[in-house]
């Protein structure tokens, strides 16, 4: 009897090294941007926002749904090709125009769809690298929640996944060519820059923040550089896993006039079954 149940715990432990492998697999995997897999990420942005135009601070709120769609191409499927589209529910604070220094309550709603194409090696490890094109829809139900501008640019990235570290950049660039004549033309990078350090039981720590650069805007309303930090878990729920993470950022070069301080990143990423594969 003690041999037998010996031989069950044995088989357990086993098991659980296992799937603990798998999902160290699968979360390594989802940080790269042209990585093979489906998932429907949900990801929650709270802004704290300051400057000049108000007096003290105020909140904003974004959640976007982002479903990562990779198709795999190629004579021999080596290759990805991934379509991410990014639509978001925005809550922004409304300045008051009779006094600039007063926040006249917050507006809700769709703001402009974003998608990103990019195109590249299909690569568990090493050097990762695409290159596609990124595109903005002026779909805001509301003037304060998007540019009101069809825009389109480049995209890039380059990773390199090499255990335990994760490092990578992804760069996309944005100008305005058609839209509403009555709102300013739009002329905008952003790069996101990714330092993770992968630790056991697919759990990773680091920092994955967008610094931002308005061309348009003057010299001292123009950048946005934010650092952070945060932890990352994956785990299943029931068959599925699901990549959980939640980051903290401060930037410490932000717009003089009105920009933003801090944010507060909160993000669930199920994966789903490729039709594919």
């Amino acid at each position: 009897m003690f041999a037998i149940s010996l031989l069950f715990l044995v088989i357990g432990v086993s098991t659980l090294r296992a799937e603990e492998q798998n999902l160290d697999e699968i979360s390594r995997r989802l940080d790269n941007p042209l990585t093979s897999l489906w998932s429907l990420t949900f990801e929650d942005k709270i802004y704290v926002k300051e400057g000049d135009a108000i007096e003290g601070s105020t909140l904003a709120n974004t959640l976007f749904f982002q479903p990562g769609l990779p198709i795999p191409v190629g004579r021999n499927k080596d290759k990805v090709f991934i379509v991410r589209p990014v639509f978001p529910l925005v809550t922004n604070p409304v300045l008051d125009s009779t006094d600039p220094d007063r926040v006249n309550g917050h507006e809700t709603g769709l703001g402009d769809i974003q998608l990103l194409s990019l195109l590249g090696p299909s690569r568990l490890e090493g050097i990762v690298w695409g290159g596609g094109a990124t595109f903005k829809f002026p779909t805001a139900s509301e003037d304060v929640l998007g540019a009101g501008k069809y825009q389109a640019g480049p995209a890039a990235m380059l990773f390199n996944m090499k255990k335990p570290w994760t490092i990578g950049t992804l760069i996309q660039h944005w100008w305005s060519y058609a839209g509403d004549d009555d709102r300013a033309g739009t002329n905008r990078t952003d790069i996101q820059y990714v330092i993770r350090y992968a630790l056991p039981k697919a759990w990773s720590v680091g920092m994955g923040p967008t610094i931002s650069i308005d061309w348009e805007a003057d010299s001292d309303d123009r950048w946005t550089v934010p650092v952070g930090l945060g932890l990352t878990k994956t785990l299943r729920i029931g068959n599925t896993p699901v990549k959980c993470r939640a980051e903290v950022h401060y930037a410490v070069i932000r717009p003089e006039t009105f920009g933003t301080e801090w944010t507060f990143m909160f993000r669930v990423a199920p994966v789903i079954k490729s039709p594919f594969k």
